[in-house]
């Protein structure tokens, strides 16, 4: 498993990524509209390193309360289906089972605090 990705949700995408770029010395690697999800991610980087800050920017969102900041964390696994059900086996909550969004097949897990864990396959 390795650790890909973590997201946090935002009131303002265009403030939260001049925040990263300009104070941070980030790199906005990609930004997109996600109509599934009624959403806006985008995807930042430090430079010399493989992980990346994703800003969810969800449009329907009004109230933000805190502790709604952390949207979830990424993790690569290799066989998604068996990961899920080894999951399943010990008793892990399963938020989402795996599913398509793109090319990509994800599935999400949550931790005993509630917080989401998204599982993507990795090719190869």
């Amino acid at each position: 498993m390795q650790l890909l990705h973590t997201s946090i949700t935002v009131k303002d995408m265009d403030e939260s990524i001049a925040f990263y770029t300009d104070r941070f010395g980030m790199v906005l690697e990609s930004r997109r509209e996600i109509k599934q999800n009624n959403a806006e991610i985008a995807f930042l980087k430090i430079e010399g390193t493989n992980h990346r800050v994703e800003l969810t920017w969800w449009k329907d969102k009004k109230e933000y309360v805190d502790g709604d900041q952390l949207d979830h964390i990424a993790f690569g696994v290799k066989d998604l289906r068996k990961t899920v059900d080894d999951m399943r086996a010990k008793g892990v909550d399963i938020a989402k089972e795996p599913y398509s969004l793109g090319s990509s097949q994800i599935a999400f897990i949550r931790d005993p605090n509630g917080i989401w864990l998204e599982l993507i396959e990795q090719k190869g």
